[in-house]
């Protein structure tokens, strides 16, 4: 990959990697830094990576570092998160929710992997096959967790209709 390939690739890409990282992390500094990080790491490995597979890259270098970043924050901040959830199961029986506060408070409680494919192909328009490669996973697979993972949104979100 030369440095017009590299250009062309953050033009073409960047936006939804950023949308991407922003729905999973549910923070605009951490999207923008999730962004940053991993073109950072493309032009780092800029002769390793060949043009026609720079967007399974990114997407899978992406997944990744989330998935580091938010095990470490957890890891600081598991006691604030404890009480901070307890706290909000409290008032969430007094308090309506608009829809959109309801799909994203599903979506934090996937565990990673099921939460990239719902977004990989619910929002970005991935089919299986470009999930497999973004994910390292066959279709057979993508299709499975992709499966398990509506049925979790399902449950949880008559949960929440039977609770009201």
């Amino acid at each position: 990959m030369n440095r017009r390939e590299y250009n062309i690739a953050v033009k073409e890409f960047s936006g939804r990697l950023y949308g991407f990282s922003l729905k999973y992390l549910q923070n605009t500094d951490d999207a923008s830094d999730i962004v940053q990080d991993v073109f950072e790491k493309l032009w780092k490995n800029r002769k390793k990576v060949e043009s026609d597979k720079v967007k399974p890259w990114l997407f899978t270098c992406a997944h990744n570092a989330m998935i580091n970043m938010i095990k470490k924050k957890s890891k600081m901040t598991y006691v604030d998160q404890f009480s901070q959830q307890s706290h909000q199961l409290d008032d969430s029986h007094s308090e309506n929710f608009e829809m959109k506060e309801v799909i994203e408070k599903t979506l934090s409680q996937l565990p990673p992997v099921q939460k990239s494919i719902i977004l990989l192909r619910d929002l970005e328009g991935y089919n299986y096959k470009e999930i497999g490669d973004i994910l390292e996973l066959s279709e057979a697979q993508v299709k499975v967790y992709l499966f398990r993972a509506r049925n979790k949104i399902k449950k949880q979100l008559k949960d929440l209709t039977i609770l009201s």
